[in-house]
């Protein structure tokens, strides 16, 4: 009996070794199965991260692909870091996870990569957490790397913008002056976000062009020292919270328009002349009225005096119904010569 225990005990323990030694073999086919198709789909990816040294696992290329990153882009974006002698790292470097989440954010992961590798190459301090916010920030990164290293010029004012091609001045003498005006900025990386663009540089440039040339006494003074206009608005400092720093400003023509101050003078003086047509018409009008109010008075004094008249001969009558007045040489009713 205990043999026959024995026995059926030793055939169970046999049956479930059994049990988990096929249960191991089913779930290392399935792990060999899934890691077969991971490395059919990413193998060929990793083997070229893993020769550069990119420093990204396989499964984190799984992961991309769960989180619906493009992994090929990391990975392309990761070894030309890595080829270009930039860090790397996972803690304090360009990683995988801060690329993913550029990514994520909508920023342009190549953009960034590129604008970072360019400003190392001209010694220019940009980190990846600088770039990527002026890449999301919807400027474009890599021109303004570019224009920090290559400045770029600006015409003042921009036809495209304005639809005008000079700016128009007036000296103190009254004589208008055309100027075209170039101006030459960097980018200012410190400032790119939240600065203003060029159209606040343009329209600082212009408003103090035309403040330099009115406060000149004379035009010609403009035209034979055009260095006092760029010397006056370059010290305003016109590129203060702006995206760029102003380099140089450079007045690429100037012409003499019209004198508008003898214009304005003519204007006047034909203004005052009306003026005083007017002034004299009113006084010659008034002195119609004048006259004609005088000639009204005559008529009625006249009128007053034949009035008068007319009542004389009617108080002598009364007199001398009255007995108050007799004919001459007749008495007076007492006996006594009148």
């Amino acid at each position: 009996m205990i043999n026959t225990l024995a026995l059926l005990a030793q055939q169970n323990e046999s049956t479930g070794m059994w049990y988990v030694f096929a249960l191991l073999i089913f779930m290392a086919v399935v792990f060999g199965f899934i890691t077969l198709i991971v490395i059919l789909n990413y193998g060929q990816l990793w083997f070229q991260a893993w020769m550069s040294s990119a420093d990204i696992s396989l499964w984190s290329l799984v992961g991309m692909s769960l989180r619906q990153v493009n992994s090929r882009l990391v990975v392309k974006a990761k070894i030309m870091a890595k080829q270009s002698g930039l860090n790397i790292d996972r803690r304090s470097g360009i990683s995988t996870q801060r690329l993913e989440a550029h990514y994520l954010a909508g920023g342009n992961v190549m953009n960034v990569i590129h604008a970072i590798i360019a400003a190392q190459r001209a010694s220019i301090d940009l980190d990846f957490d600088r770039a990527a916010a002026i890449d999301l920030a919807g400027r474009d990164v890599v021109d303004a790397v570019r224009t920090s290293v290559l400045p770029k010029v600006i015409d003042c004012p921009d036809p495209r913008r304005s639809g005008k091609s000079t700016l128009s001045a007036i000296a103190q003498n009254g004589v208008e002056l055309r100027v075209r005006a170039k101006v030459t900025v960097r980018t200012s990386l410190e400032q790119l976000i939240g600065g203003a663009t060029e159209e606040t540089v343009i329209a600082r440039v212009g408003e103090s062009i035309i403040s330099a040339i009115g406060s000149s006494e004379h035009h010609t003074h403009v035209l034979e020292n055009p260095d006092v206009i760029t010397r006056a608005v370059i010290e305003r400092g016109l590129d203060h919270h702006t995206a760029y720093k102003i380099v140089s400003i450079d007045i690429a023509d100037i012409d003499v328009g019209e004198n508008v101050g003898a214009r304005l003078q003519n204007d006047q003086a034909e203004a005052d002349t009306r003026v005083a047509r007017a002034k004299a018409e009113q006084r010659r009008a008034e002195a119609i009225a004048s006259e004609q109010e005088n000639k009204a008075k005559v008529a009625m004094n006249r009128a007053k005096l034949v009035f008068a008249e007319a009542e004389v001969p009617k108080a002598m009558a009364d007199a001398f119904r009255s007995g108050k007045m007799h004919s001459q040489g007749g008495e007076t009713g007492n006996g006594h010569p009148g």
